[in-house]
Parts: C-alpha cells; sequence; structure tokens
C-alpha cells in the first residue's frame, strides 16, 4: 500500500507539472524559399492569410536559417538540435529506397525524447528522412536506391529498429523518404507497414496534369493504393486524430506533434480541391494549401480551447527547388528567394535563409519582427528552456536558446547567437558572424550554375584564387563581392572559430539553463 500511495504522489506530481505545460506543435515545410509567404515577400504572386495572421499574432525571425541546404540533414538538426557534421563526421546526403541507418544514433537525445521526460505524449506525421535501416529475407542490412525495394523483408524489417517510435514518438504515421518523389512509395504506421511495395509506380498514372510541375517524380515501387496527391491533407488529418485523442483521453497532459510536410517539394500536387486556387500555378496553389492547413490547425487549437496554451512554430528545411525558382520567376514574376542569393543545395543565403514563424497567444508578444539569427537547432533548446529542461552539455549541442526574443525581452541589438553554422549539399560548412558570412568552399557549395537551367543566375567570380569566400551582408547582402583578400584578419577569424566549432564537438555554450515555465509565465505579464 505505501508504495502504491507513493506512486500515485509521484504521478499525481507529474500531472499537475505537466498541466502548466504548453501543447507544441511544429509544422515542418519542405523547400518553402525565404520568398514563399506573402508576410516575408510584399511582391508575392499570391496572399497566404493564415500564416499572416500567425504573424501578426506571433513573432516572425527575418534571420532563420536550415542547418542544411537539404532535407535529411536538416530534419536530423529538427530533431537533435545539432548539425549533421555530429552525426556523419561531414556531410549527409537525402535517402531514397530503402536508405539508412537513421542519422539519429543510439544515444543521441532528440526533441521528443526529451519532451516526454516532462509527460509530453509525442507523435509525428509526414515526411521522416532522416535514415531507417531495413532488411533483406538473409537479414542483411539493404542499402538506398530504388532496386533494393523489392528486396525488404517486412517481416524481419518491422517493427523499425530507428523508426519514429524507436526515436521518441508514441505515435507516428510517416513516409520514409520525400512523400512523392522517392520510391519506397509506402506509409508507415507505429513502425509497421500495412501495405507494402509490390507496385510499379507510372508518373503518367498522376491524376494531376501538372505538365512540367511534375519535374522530381521519381518511378519505382509503391504501396497498392498509395495517395500522392491527398499526401499532406492524409498528415494533417493524421496530426488532427492525434491530438483530438490526446485531448479527449488526457486532458491533463501536454502534447507534442510534427506535421512534417511534403509542401513545397518537387513534385507539385496540390490536393484536387486546391486547383485553381491562385492566379500563381500549381505551386502557388501548393503553397495557398499549407497555408489552409495551418489555418485548420489554429482554428482546431481554438475549437478545443487549448490556443493559450499551445506553441506553434513553422519553419522549412532549406530554400526552394532550383527549377521553382526559376519558373517561379519566369511565369509568374514571383521570387521564391526572396530576393536572395542561391536557392536549394547552394551554401548562399538563398540555400538556407528560410521562413521561421512562432505563435503562443498570451504568451509571446503579436507582431514582433526579429532579425536575431535563429538555426532550425535552436527550437530544441529553446522547447528544453520552456518546460525546464537541463540539458547535458553532449546534448543538443549547436542549439541556442531563443526563449528570450521570442519572449520579447532580449535586445534586438544583441545576439544571443555569437555565430551561426550551416551546411551545403556537399557538407561544406558556412559561418555567420553578425553581418560576416564565410563560406568554407568556392563556388554554390551546391548547384551547378554552368548547367543551361542556372547559368543566367551565375555571377561573375571577384576572387578566382580564393579557396572560399567571405562576405559582408550588411554592404553585400547578394553576395557579390568576395573580401577573401581585402579582408584577411576577418576571414582568418572565421576560419578559426569554424575549426573550433568542428574540433569541439559544439557551437552552443556549456550549461545551458532553462528558464522554466514559472519564470516564462512571469516574463510574458
Amino acid at each position: 500500500m505505501k508504495i502504491l500511495l507513493v506512486l500515485a504522489l509521484v504521478f499525481g506530481q507529474v500531472a499537475s507539472i505537466a498541466q502548466e505545460l504548453p501543447n507544441i506543435i511544429i509544422i515542418y515545410t519542405d523547400d518553402l524559399g525565404y520568398g514563399d509567404l506573402s508576410c516575408y515577400n510584399d511582391s508575392s504572386a499570391y496572399y497566404t492569410p493564415n500564416l499572416e495572421r500567425m504573424a501578426i499574432e506571433g513573432v516572425r525571425f527575418t534571420d532563420a536559417h536550415s542547418p542544411s541546404t537539404i532535407c535529411s540533414p536538416s530534419r536530423y538538426g529538427l530533431y537533435s538540435g545539432q548539425q549533421i557534421y555530429r552525426s556523419t563526421g561531414r556531410g549527409g546526403g537525402a535517402f531514397e529506397g530503402p536508405g539508412g541507418p537513421s542519422y539519429l544514433k543510439p544515444g543521441t537525445l532528440t526533441i521528443a525524447e526529451m519532451l516526454r521526460t516532462k509527460g509530453y505524449r509525442t507523435g509525428v506525421f509526414g515526411k521522416w528522412h532522416v535514415g531507417l535501416t531495413w532488411f533483406d529475407k538473409n537479414n542483411e542490412i539493404l542499402g538506398g536506391g530504388f532496386k533494393n525495394s523489392l528486396l525488404i523483408d517486412y517481416e524481419k524489417s518491422t517493427p523499425l529498429i530507428d523508426g519514429p517510435n524507436e526515436r521518441g514518438f508514441d505515435e507516428s504515421f510517416i513516409t520514409p523518404n520525400c512523400p512523392n518523389t522517392d520510391p519506397l512509395y509506402i506509409y508507415i504506421e507505429n513502425g509497421m507497414v500495412p501495405i507494402p511495395a509490390t507496385k510499379r509506380h507510372h508518373r503518367k498514372k498522376l491524376p494531376n496534369p501538372g505538365g512540367k510541375w511534375l519535374w522530381d517524380n521519381d518511378e519505382g515501387w509503391m504501396a497498392e493504393g498509395f495517395n500522392f496527391m491527398d499526401a499532406d491533407l492524409i498528415f494533417y488529418e493524421k496530426t488532427i486524430e492525434f491530438i483530438t485523442s490526446h485531448r479527449r483521453n488526457n486532458p491533463d497532459r501536454p502534447f507534442f506533434a510534427v506535421l512534417s510536410t511534403q509542401i513545397a517539394h518537387a513534385p507539385v500536387l496540390p490536393a484536387s480541391e486546391f486547383n485553381g486556387a491562385t492566379n500563381a500555378g500549381p505551386r502557388g496553389d501548393f503553397v495557398w494549401e499549407l497555408d489552409v492547413i495551418v489555418g485548420r490547425v489554429m482554428a482546431l487549437v481554438k475549437k478545443l480551447g487549448i490556443e493559450e496554451n499551445t506553441m506553434i512554430i513553422l519553419n522549412s528545411d532549406n530554400g526552394a527547388e532550383t527549377v521553382h525558382v526559376d519558373w517561379m520567376r519566369q511565369d509568374y514574376n514571383h521570387d521564391a528567394s526572396g530576393g536572395w542569393r542561391g536557392m536549394k543545395r547552394d551554401g548562399w543565403e538563398g540555400g538556407h535563409r528560410v521562413p521561421f514563424i512562432v505563435r503562443w497567444p498570451g504568451v509571446f508578444p503579436g507582431g514582433l519582427v526579429s532579425d536575431q539569427m535563429i538555426n532550425t537547432t535552436d527550437i530544441f533548446a529553446t522547447l528544453a528552456s520552456v518546460v525546464g529542461y537541463k540539458l547535458k552539455d553532449k546534448d543538443a549541442s549547436d542549439s541556442y536558446d531563443m526563449l528570450p526574443v521570442m519572449l520579447g525581452i532580449q535586445s534586438e541589438n544583441e545576439s544571443i547567437r555569437p555565430y551561426l553554422l550551416t551546411q551545403s549539399f556537399r557538407g561544406e560548412f558556412q559561418i555567420r558572424q553578425g553581418n560576416w558570412k564565410y563560406l568554407d568552399h568556392m563556388g554554390s557549395g551546391g548547384n551547378n550554375y554552368e548547367n543551361r537551367t542556372m547559368k543566367k543566375y551565375a555571377l561573375p567570380e571577384t576572387a578566382p584564387d580564393a579557396t572560399g569566400q567571405l562576405f559582408n551582408l550588411t554592404n553585400d547582402p547578394g553576395e557579390t563581392t568576395n573580401l577573401f583578400f581585402t579582408e584577411a584578419d576577418k576571414r582568418k577569424e572565421l576560419q578559426e572559430l569554424l575549426q573550433q566549432s568542428k574540433s569541439s564537438g559544439r557551437s552552443a555554450p556549456l550549461n545551458r539553463l532553462p528558464l522554466g515555465i514559472e519564470k516564462v509565465k512571469e516574463m510574458s505579464k
């Protein structure tokens, strides 16, 4: 009886603490460029009213960055609070077919595991794409590539040994890779595969006559009945089911949900109800679908009566796709890169400067626009600070607590981050310190600007004998004039800082102390 009494007291205490903590929803978009939302782009070819409202009612960051300029490494950054370098010792590619194992190695604390220690029920719905381990009939681990899809032994492979449910999520409904781009085209629910990939997918069978906008829909193996058109609506419905079920069954516990969209990754496949919603073609309609989904999420939390105790974060994994930037500029006078040089895969700003909006009514001030440097990796330490979790130095080692900025108590003249790291398609580093930016490579770090589509966007190299690039974004936001030689002292300073960060295993400070929910609510008054 004494043991039961003690357990009851302990669990009662956890529940009472948990009730004070906010629900958290992350809407993590794909290839959404800095200029793809009307609240970031006054000249946008369409209007995104729900995201406009989210920004008006929350905090909008204008100097936000993805950890990488491609999807899988950036997703590692979201879930681990670290650069992909910490997992691989280099860059990290995007998985195709049964690619893996997971970049999230055993022993790496994930954001979901951290929140579970504070009583959260956790779920992820949508694109996963950080790698999964699949076995063949001989119990051998399969490598990536489309041809290996038919070699998967689902009985031996599931439950997945490194899927979301083994990395801190209580519930999951995901695709292993890009939902509409990379075979394997299957859905995975809580580590199991209800319908294996046994059917051959042919692009011509897609119901949307998207023409060029179907670019990057690879033909390969799919589950029978796999739905390409409604992928994001399916992910949204699964997210809503998770939230409503949780509120019905566990109203005293907070929840953490990640809705990871296909929007606006190629191919452009908006659900049928959104076709023609804008005057900006299929991709404009695709982003409109995202805006509607965001609006529906905000409406749901209001309907459930939890709006003022729910934090919603919108972020993107990298800049907009090359052909999307080109076609939107040519066809609709819309700049998905928002005026910055470069696009997806590039180390220039257009490759990794992305939208970042956070809304928590009654706690975060509405209409705040911040030019603080922030990285997707910072979501980890910021949420740890909210819930009062003290991070160990080995955890989330590239994550800064940005809560003071979101609360509106941090001076915009004082940067929380002394510097910021990003990595391009090839894993090469870029480092920012104030408005100084050093790229530890020549060229884009990703795209080939000699090919036909890209050549018109190539700029002359002003320091052809250099081994890296140095720009001052204050005077040169377009990254046009390489100061590698003329500002040698600053270049050497940033080179040394980058090397120190790589060798030390971290860029975040040691001994990070969380604010905790009581302090947060006190500061928000």
